[in-house]
């Protein structure tokens, strides 16, 4: 599991402070400085909107318009498993944010990545995906950094993605590392018991 490099500093201190001006002064910088790193996110777009849309490219942020066939074909392009488009639909009416970018010549999906989490603290992305034809010219970053930056916009810090390790190096320059904590994901898995 990979996070968020940006992810908040926990407090050390109760919930409930006494009025100290010292204390208060440490959790105010420590307020400053998580805000001051989410300014510097939320600025720092390798491609801007109107750079993709002179390429030809429209970013969306709704499924709108999505076609889900085309959105498939693209999961099964990079190796995902072909998907139920019905459980696409709903997988995506219930994520908190999602963006795709559409080549408008062909009015088809070519990059996708959506979060799912508890709105206020936690968010997990899910099913980054570029369409193979269509990588190495930064789709995925573009999609990636406003993913990220629509979650830090909501005040969401604490920002998890599972990836294979084949794309690791895709991930660490947006800012994600190894738990820093050093907490390892799990995976419930429902193994069948041999039967004796």
């Amino acid at each position: 599991m990979l996070i968020f490099n940006n992810i908040s500093i926990p407090l050390r201190t109760p919930l409930v402070l006494k009025a100290t001006p010292r204390r208060n002064a440490v959790v105010l910088a420590q307020k400053q400085q998580q805000q001051q790193q989410t300014l510097t996110a939320l600025t720092n777009l390798t491609i801007s909107d109107e750079a993709l849309a002179s390429r030809g490219f429209a970013l969306h942020r709704t499924i709108n318009k999505l076609n889900l066939d085309h959105l498939n074909s693209v999961f099964v392009a990079v190796g995902f498993p072909r998907r139920d488009t019905d459980k696409i639909r709903v997988a995506l009416e219930n994520s908190d944010a999602l963006l795709w970018i559409e080549y408008e010549k062909a009015e088809r999906p070519v990059a996708f990545a959506r979060a799912t989490g508890d709105g206020v603290f936690n968010a997990i992305i899910w099913d980054v995906v570029v369409d193979p034809s269509f990588q190495g010219i930064g789709l995925g970053k573009a999609v990636m950094e406003r993913l990220v930056n629509v979650l830090l916009e909501k005040g969401i810090t604490n920002i998890a993605l599972y990836s294979e390790p084949r794309v690791l190096g895709f991930y660490r320059p947006l800012g994600f590392v190894a738990d820093p904590d050093g907490i390892r994901g799990m995976v419930y898995s429902r193994k069948q018991k041999k039967k004796r």
